[in-house]
């Protein structure tokens, strides 16, 4: 059942932390989830969390750490010695440890390393920290069990045992050799239907999926979803293996990324949340509403320039914001669906096959449109031959607004240009000005203007 935080709850908390009856508030949180508890702490005043954080236990604290906003992570760790952070450190995963401490200023970063008790587990985070974060070597965590390929089954299971102990979850049991370089993987059940004599050279699988420190975490992400994979092994620039990556860390990646994306494809420029102050929100949002504002003064000079013809026929400008609305949605629709297509690797370059297709659905969704358009036209005005104009005017429209929707985000992909800008104010914007173009050229043509 999904936990709800209740008034009540938030109440008897707040009660207890002004009490300063530590023992009764420790004993009601317990009871609950660290991802419920992260939740609680949002709801309270930094003050408040602080003081809730440094009466519970690190087992716990350290798991709420993990599950915190950003912001309020950062006002908690904040408020917190070196030491006290240590030993939050001391249990966690070496990944989430190292996305912790990398959130630090320089100077706390190396204090918090120095109080770290576990020397080795200080090693591995310190090595962490000098992946980039955005490629598999700044996402993969050092816990997992490794054998070598020259052990019996029997020194094999020894030294998994010993292994173990440090893993919270065992995925997959990696087969190495004497330097260290990747051979391949062990079937838990080869290991236990085989002989104690038997050497795993033997028995192991040579065939492995990997990828490399430098492998961005995007496509660790995609090779993770295509092959149904909880955990994938990390090697270095010489076959090492150095780390593994698990599901829970692609999860972060992909939301991550879909967020990004829906707000690139807002018109919003940088990583937001709702927490975020009105300035950085303006920061955020201002350059494409910037952007639209000079793209849309340009359409209106092409209305501008358009005016005899307006005069004339002045049913035609009536049409001009149903023309932007449509062209828009099948701009963005076309731009939407490519966007999806390069990101979940089914739609990798140019494709002529799919571009006649977007082209086709644009003709003929804009031939049932004009259709209907020009009945409707021709029933108000009566002016058969401008409602003619109109409606081959926005056919002719929306086949260019699939085609900009389409080619324009595969050409930043190749550019290596996120191509989700390409589904927001960018296609709409620039179909505004292209389509009024078309639009008032075909009027005049037929019209003989």
């Amino acid at each position: 059942m999904q936990f709800k935080i209740s008034k009540e709850l938030l109440v008897q908390i707040e009660q207890l932390i002004h009490q300063k009856n530590d023992k009764e508030l420790e004993v009601l949180l317990n009871d609950l989830h660290h991802a419920d508890i992260a939740e609680i702490f949002e709801e309270l005043d930094i003050a408040e969390a602080t003081y809730i954080f440094k009466i519970l236990d690190s087992e716990i604290t350290a798991e709420i750490l993990l599950e915190l906003e950003d912001g309020v992570r950062e006002k908690i760790l904040h408020g917190l010695s070196a030491k006290e952070i240590a030993e939050e450190i001391d249990e966690l995963n070496t990944d989430d440890a190292a996305d912790i401490i990398s959130e630090l200023s320089q100077s706390k970063k190396e204090e918090v390393i120095s109080e770290l008790e576990d020397l080795e587990h200080a090693k591995d985070i310190v090595d962490l920290l000098r992946y980039d974060e955005n490629e598999a070597g700044g996402l993969m965590g050092k816990e997992l069990v490794k054998v070598n390929e020259n052990w019996t089954v029997l020194t094999c299971v020894k030294e998994m045992r010993i292994q173990a102990e440090h893993v919270t979850r065992v995925h997959s049991i990696y087969v190495v050799d004497e330097d260290n370089r990747l051979k391949g993987r062990l079937s838990l059940k080869d290991l236990l239907t085989t002989s104690t004599k038997t050497m795993i050279s033997d028995v192991y699988i040579k065939k492995v999926d990997y990828v490399k420190v430098t492998t961005p975490n995007v496509e660790v992400a995609r090779i993770m979803q295509k092959y149904d994979l909880e955990a994938i092994p990390v090697v270095d620039e010489m076959g090492r293996l150095v780390g593994r990556v698990t599901i829970d860390d692609i999860v972060d990646v992909i939301k991550e990324e879909a967020d990004k994306d829906y707000q690139m494809a807002a018109g919003i420029t940088q990583d937001v949340e709702s927490s975020n102050t009105v300035l950085e929100l303006i920061k955020a949002r201002l350059p494409w509403l910037l952007i639209g504002m000079v793209i849309e003064i340009i359409a209106s000079l092409v209305l501008k320039s358009n005016q005899t013809t307006i005069q004339q026929f002045s049913t035609l400008i009536i049409f001009v914001p149903l023309l932007s609305a449509t062209a828009g949605n099948i701009g963005v629709q076309a731009s939407a669906i490519v966007v999806q297509g390069l990101a979940n690797g089914t739609l990798k370059e140019y494709s002529r096959q799919y571009l006649i297709k977007e082209l086709s659905v644009a003709l003929i969704s804009g031939t049932i449109i004009s259709l209907i358009l020009f009945l409707y036209h021709s029933l108000m005005y009566q002016q058969y031959l401008v409602g003619f104009a109109i409606s081959i005017s926005i056919v002719v429209v929306l086949i260019f607004a699939a085609a900009l929707g389409t080619l324009v985000p595969l050409f930043l992909y190749k550019n290596k240009i996120d191509p989700a800008i390409a589904t927001g104010p960018f296609i709409t914007s620039t179909n505004d000005v292209f389509g009024i173009i078309i639009y008032f050229a075909i009027a005049r043509m037929i019209l003989g203007f």
